[in-house]
């Protein structure tokens, strides 16, 4: 019996509640100057506080070592195993944007970038252009027929879309043209599998005819593509746990991410308080609250130390809302580490912060990395929050006699 099926079979229906905050990216590294990580460095009473009355620790997304993608760091806090049940970031992307993927369809994630005049990469971003120009150069890309295939491009948000491959014989198992660096030139997507061999041609093609056709849009005159998939089947939170869980995301993949393990999908604004305000509105008609934040995560991909800090502080500033709700169960933790310094997601594990009426409390006080190395929880796998908090919330039964 794996880990979904035994929640399955313990899993019961209850009023009482759980918020599982996400801090995307939440984890950091200390500043060469201070000393310091992001967290260290910001000011937040209202965490700390929640820190002084629940149980901490920390938490490793996949395994200790492995550096986890966005899709992997979401799908363990919400209880799947994060290598069984991987989700390419095309249809989590697809999905996030409304797109109805038929069975045949191969989805890629994509980012608008900037090239020289020698071919290399000098922003994998294309200096986070924004969403508006995005959906003019889709325009531009969008309706190619490629050896039969059917290519239609979708914006996303700022420099991400997402391209639609249609059409008979195509597999997703091919390598990605994104090197995850600059100074290099993008790279030829290859077959991993004979079954994905017209795919990997089919992608090629789109990209050299999408480099001819953006070699006048500067800064956005190239693109890279990643995480070709097809739509895959899960169990849905309902099924398992029982749930009537609603996600409040602004970024389209963590909407899709939320869709595909059947989460409802509210309606938000795009900021911070928008979504902790669409959360007040909603509270009394779900027990499940998946609460995403994003821009922590950006900040530290753009190497942005003081933003990341800043960003901190304002979901500090905006806790209350969230508390003043009093859920029987408050998660607090991200999907994965992004510190600054690295300008990306890194393998160090994240911290997780777990408040509830049955928490024994731990001796911490403070919301940071170090101080969570001596919490109560100690180091866990992300896949065990989600069991914490039903138990916590008293949605499980006992296990045998």
């Amino acid at each position: 019996m794996n880990n979904l099926e035994l929640m399955k079979e313990l899993s019961i229906t209850s009023p009482s509640k759980i918020v599982m905050l996400v801090i995307d990216g939440l984890g950091g590294l200390p500043d060469s100057k201070s000393g310091k990580t992001e967290l260290e460095s910001a000011r937040t009473p209202n965490l700390d506080a929640l820190t002084a009355g629940g149980i901490c620790g920390l938490a490793d997304p996949v395994a200790p070592g492995i550096t986890p993608g966005s899709g992997p760091g979401h799908l363990a806090l919400f209880g799947y195993d994060p290598i069984i049940c991987n989700i390419g970031r095309g249809a989590l992307e697809a999905v996030g944007v409304d797109i109805a993927l038929e069975p045949d369809d191969v989805a890629a994630r994509g980012n608008f970038c900037t090239i020289d005049e020698k071919g290399i990469i000098t922003d994998r971003r294309a200096g986070r252009i924004s969403t508006d120009k995005c959906a003019g150069l889709c325009k531009l890309l969008d309706g190619m027929t490629l050896d039969g295939i059917k290519v239609m491009v979708y914006p996303v948000r700022e420099h991400r879309f997402v391209v639609i491959f249609r059409g008979a014989g195509l597999g997703a198992d091919v390598t990605e043209s994104d090197p995850s660096r600059t100074g290099v030139a993008p790279l030829n997507i290859s077959a991993v599998s004979p079954e994905a061999a017209k795919m990997s041609e089919v992608a090629n093609k789109f990209a050299a005819k999408a480099k001819a056709i953006l070699a006048s849009q500067h800064p956005a005159n190239m693109l890279l593509l990643r995480g070709f998939a097809k739509k895959p089947h899960f169990p849905t939170m309902q099924e398992i746990y029982k749930l009537n869980p609603l996600a409040i995301a602004v970024y389209p993949m963590y909407r899709g991410l939320a869709r595909l393990v059947g989460m409802e999908v509210a309606k938000t604004g795009t900021t911070l308080e928008d979504e902790f305000k669409t959360l007040q509105q909603n509270y009394d008609k779900y027990d499940f609250f998946f609460l995403h934040v994003k821009w922590t995560d950006s900040s530290g991909e753009d190497g942005d130390f003081a933003r990341k800090v800043k960003v901190l502080e304002q979901i500090d500033t905006a806790l209350p809302i969230l508390t003043g709700l009093k859920p029987d169960v408050l998660v607090v933790t991200g999907d994965h580490s992004t510190p600054a310094m690295l300008r990306g997601h890194s393998w160090h594990p994240v911290p997780v912060l777990i408040c509830a009426k049955y928490c024994r409390t731990d001796a911490v006080t403070s919301f940071s990395e170090s101080a969570f190395i001596t919490g109560g929880l100690g180091r866990i796998q992300s896949t065990q929050i989600m069991p914490l908090a039903m138990a916590n919330a008293q949605k499980l039964t006992k296990f045998g006699a």
